[in-house]
């Protein structure tokens, strides 16, 4: 199909600008900004007057369930709700039931998101060591061969450091890059709210910010004697900001990330148990909230993920500590982005670029630019669409979410995929 795209504002967030301008697609690919290639004929035309048009979201840490917890969430159910959201390329770490160790889950993810009418792009993430066990590694060519993007161990540890280097040695040596989540399973100690004042008046075993920070030094090191390209995910602490500002600057092969939520609550949010804001890494404080920002803002962050995790009610039910920790985050992902637009953080061309053009340059997927020869992902939204959230709202088969009640602007009218509507909000 060749869709034509007229009168929107294009945000552009590889130039960083704003333009009134058409964008013309052609099967699979944009062929043209501003004006049509020669001889092009529109099988169908969209009127963006007065919304934005953008590249479609990179997501680059998403849980969707299946295989291995389908009363959670669905391949189906999760895309569906991520392309009514804008989002059109996700990555899935390895920690489904079973693991992503072999080639066979690998087609098995990619033949289940076929079935569902690929509504997006899913990107694997293969396991670092088998069954996510922190013994043997796993065979690395083979799950490159098959399309895995990344290499990681998800929430688990190495049995040892020497396994761990070992791992990021191979996976250097096949150009995968390392994702890790920092965490000191010792010091996490089963906690389930930041260690402060907060989780001492509730009564709540707590996680220090050291229980991330010094996973995270033992892991820079790593890298600088490895020189793994290696991007570390969900990050939460002022401190860890400033780590991974240090090793930029000592020329380290090192990005950065941090879930959505962490920019915008703080362990003062969890009220009177609320576990609807029951999340790991936890809630931390004001200053940590701040020095993130900060680290969005400077790039030292170099993208925004949803860290989408979606629940049954039940899940949420338990007194706090046995509460399953998660957000139900693909519906919030992008109206958050734009309130952080609104607050003044950054422009919205350099919020929409820490959710597009960013995060598909680190993992290396052709996604993330509404440039001529570039995959036809695209969003268009409509930015006067003023809406209350609301979980039972949510596509997601996930309603758990902290973001009860806000106030939102902007909507998504219209996802293209690869060339394809997979939502208009008008059908």
């Amino acid at each position: 199909m060749n869709i034509h795209i007229k009168n929107g504002l294009l945000i552009d967030p590889v130039n960083l600008s704003q333009t009134k301008t058409d964008v013309y697609t052609d099967g699979k690919l944009i062929v043209g900004v501003g004006k049509p290639p020669a001889n092009f004929k529109a099988n169908q035309t969209i009127d963006a007057h007065n919304h934005w048009v953008i590249p479609g979201l990179v997501d680059c840490q998403v849980r969707l369930r299946e295989p291995g917890q389908v009363h959670k969430g669905t391949i189906e159910s999760e895309t569906q709700a991520a392309a009514a959201n804008g989002i059109t390329s996700l990555c899935i770490p390895p920690d489904t039931q079973p693991v992503i160790d072999n080639t066979a889950v690998v087609e098995l993810i990619h033949h289940g998101n076929s079935k569902a009418g690929n509504h997006c792009h899913i990107y694997t993430i293969g396991a670092l060591s088998q069954n996510l066990a922190g013994e043997q590694l796993t065979n690395m060519a083979g799950l490159k061969s098959s399309g895995c993007i990344a290499l990681s161990n998800a929430k688990q540890p190495f049995n040892s450091n020497l396994v761990q280097r070992r791992a990021m040695e191979y996976a250097e040596g096949h150009k995968m890059l390392v994702i890790i989540q920092p965490r000191d399973h010792d010091l996490y100690a089963n906690g389930c709210a930041h260690e402060g004042a907060i989780s001492t008046r509730l009564g709540l075993p707590s996680i220090p910010e050291v229980a991330e920070t010094a996973a995270l030094a033992k892991d820079i090191e790593l890298v600088a004697q490895t020189g793994a390209r290696t991007h570390f995910g969900q990050l939460s602490c002022a401190r860890s900001v400033d780590m991974i500002r240090q090793a930029k600057a000592n020329g380290l092969p090192v990005t950065a990330d941090c879930a959505m939520h962490q920019l915008f609550l703080t362990d003062h949010d969890l009220g009177e148990f609320d576990t609807s804001k029951l999340t790991i890494p936890p809630l931390r404080s004001q200053l940590d909230r701040q020095a993130l920002r900060d680290g969005v803002v400077d790039g030292t962050i170099d993208c925004l993920c949803s860290d989408h995790q979606p629940h049954e009610i039940d899940a949420k039910l338990c007194p706090f500590p046995s509460a399953e920790p998660g957000i139900s985050s693909l519906d919030t992902l992008l109206p958050l982005a734009l309130r952080l637009a609104e607050e003044g953080l950054m422009t919205l061309p350099e919020v929409i670029s820490r959710l597009t053009i960013n995060p598909a340059k680190l993992l290396g997927i052709p996604a993330g630019n509404l440039s001529i020869g570039e995959w036809a992902d695209i969003c268009i939204i409509d930015p006067d669409t003023h809406y209350l959230c609301l979980g039972q709202d949510f596509i997601s088969k996930g309603k758990n979410t902290p973001f009860e009640g806000w106030d939102f602007n902007g909507r998504v009218k219209t996802t293209i995929v690869a060339g394809r509507i997979v939502y208009n909000s008008s059908s």
